[in-house]
């Protein structure tokens, strides 16, 4: 999908949602977010669902999911002092596999400011070697993944 596809994005694309409120010390010298904040805020949204709906736990899971790919495009400056709402969708789902995509938005605005995230390979814990995602991840993923365009 293109950089301009993603760009018309609004609330309704998403099935997930998690608010930030900005900080002074997430913008940079041009008095906007720094580019690293995005990152932070993909991976924020991306782990809470992991833990909320999914069973992921941090020292407990036998698989874990790598992240092997990441992007973002920006559309919009944001920054401090305002509170953002991101939103996340699964737009791919494999056997081992999964890649996200996070909508960042201003708090009562419509369209992204800027969409992102990456992709998750999951591996064994122990050998990093590729294993099956967990039936109980799979269905919370599921419950975010497109099908036919929709969620």
């Amino acid at each position: 999908m293109s950089s301009l596809d993603r760009k018309g994005r609004k609330r309704s694309d998403y099935g997930y949602f998690l608010s930030y409120r900005t900080r002074w010390s997430d913008n940079d010298q041009y008095s906007h977010m720094n580019n690293a904040v995005y990152y932070h805020l993909y991976d924020s949204i991306i782990n809470d669902y992991l833990a909320k709906h999914c069973g992921v736990k941090a020292t407990s899971s036998s698989v874990i999911g790598l992240v092997v790919t990441s992007s973002s495009d920006f559309y919009r400056p944001v920054g401090y002092p305002q509170v953002l709402e991101l939103g996340l969708r699964v737009s791919k789902l494999g056997k081992s596999s999964v890649t996200y995509e996070v909508g960042v938005f201003e708090e009562g605005v419509e369209l992204v400011a800027a969409v992102g995230g990456y992709t998750h390979v999951f591996v064994e814990r122990s050998n990093r070697k590729p294993g099956n995602m967990s039936s109980e991840i799979r269905a919370g993923l599921e419950k975010l993944a497109l099908v036919g365009g929709k969620l």
